[in-house]
């Protein structure tokens, strides 16, 4: 029996709030890109003078993702601690971090959006600023929480102050303004996901997984009125129309327009406003899971139990999809391998490409339902094994 508990492996025990949270951010995430390959082009879906309700919606609901994404690898950044030392930490998100740029510029832009290795158009998008982000995180992890929460608090609050900043410097454009860093026909790089405040989010959710410490009781009475708190403070703050977001809203031709233009804010960089916006109503999810998860949202558990296994083949699904439909359509696929240019990423269509919302839906079910049991598998591999290869997936 001694000899027994000695080789014992310790239980893996994963937070499912976190994980369904997560999971359901994933499944989101999944609209937003057939959406992309898929969805009917030139219209700007978030312009109220263009745009319908259904579109924006569609859009709008998807920009949680990004958020709660770097929210929550802040967050599983902390509670690794229960297993890692501060330094096995700090290393880890190093070098987790150079391999999300990897990534990023290899494997996503290759693989995933372009289909090609041709580097006309590379975009620097969610897993460059991700990876910048535990690679800042890396060294804060020696500090105390709360430091580095306010450090993540006080950048996400004031970042908005130097927005009349206008700089073709390389360094301002990769950390507060999305812009090219090389801007030629043969060879353009564009950032999409500037860094600031993406890194603040990290560091924020670092700080909240302290919560995951505490009594159940006191750990949703403080996720409730933290979630009101950031969502009533987006309402004052937009009302305002001062302060917290370059665009600011104004009447349409309808009350319904209207709302839309208030919930219009921007994420390239993400305002204030934006992050309160999305982030509040994540609080409050993460409250309203925190007792249990509900059955209904059992598949998004195991989603969030494996978001990059979901990222790295969520975006080649889409686009082999995209390019089974396009070959039924025209019976020929070319332009579906080539560099697409930035104003029609990820792919630049044939006059008249595009479906209909509800189309764009179908084949949403049909990319989560495919991936669905993929990732079961995985999130079984992971619980089975402690190889060190796979926590970097």
């Amino acid at each position: 029996m001694p000899a027994i508990a000695e080789t014992a492996q310790p239980k893996r025990v994963r937070i499912e709030s976190i994980d369904v949270v997560r999971g359901m951010i994933m499944i989101l995430m999944a609209l937003d890109h057939t959406r992309d390959f898929l969805g009917t082009r030139g219209v700007n879906p978030t312009d109220p003078a263009t745009t319908t309700i259904a579109l924006f919606f569609t859009r709008w609901i998807t920009h949680f993702c990004a958020p709660v994404f770097f929210l929550l690898t802040g967050t599983g950044a902390y509670l690794s601690l229960r297993k890692k030392s501060k330094a096995e930490l700090s290393q880890f998100l190093f070098t987790r971090g150079v391999w999300l740029l990897f990534l990023e510029i290899v494997v996503v832009r290759c693989l995933g959006w372009q289909f090609n290795f041709d580097y006309c158009l590379l975009i620097l998008n969610v897993l460059w600023a991700l990876g910048w982000a535990m690679i800042v995180l890396s060294p804060l992890v020696y500090l105390p929480a709360w430091v580095i929460g306010a450090f993540g608090v006080g950048m996400i609050a004031s970042h908005n102050v130097f927005d009349f900043v206008e700089s073709s410097n390389p360094i301002w454009t990769i950390l507060h303004s999305p812009n090219f860093l090389i801007n030629d026909p043969r060879h353009a790089v564009l950032v999409a996901y500037a860094l600031v405040p993406w890194v603040g989010v990290t560091a924020a959710g670092y700080a909240l997984g302290q919560i995951y410490s505490w009594p159940p009781a006191r750990r949703r009475g403080f996720l409730l009125p933290a979630g009101i708190g950031l969502v009533a403070t987006f309402v004052v703050l937009r009302a305002i129309n001062i302060y917290g977001d370059p665009q600011r809203w104004a009447t349409q031709r309808s009350a319904a327009f209207t709302v839309l233009s208030f919930l219009n804010t921007t994420k390239y960089p993400p305002s204030l406003l934006f992050l309160l916006m999305t982030l509040g109503p994540a609080l409050l999810f993460l409250w309203a899971v925190d007792a249990g998860t509900p059955r209904w949202l059992r598949p998004a558990l195991i989603v969030g139990k494996v978001p990059m296994f979901y990222y790295l083949l969520h975006i080649p699904l889409i686009h082999l999809i995209a390019i089974a439909v396009c070959y039924a359509r025209y019976g020929q696929v070319h332009w579906m391998f080539e560099s697409a240019t930035p104003d029609q990423f990820p792919v630049t269509p044939p006059p008249g490409w595009g479906y209909s919302l509800p189309i764009v839906y179908l084949l949403w079910g049909v990319v989560v339902s495919t991936l669905y049991p993929l990732c079961r598998w995985f999130a079984g591999l992971k619980q089975r094994r402690s190889d060190a290869w796979l926590s970097y997936f």
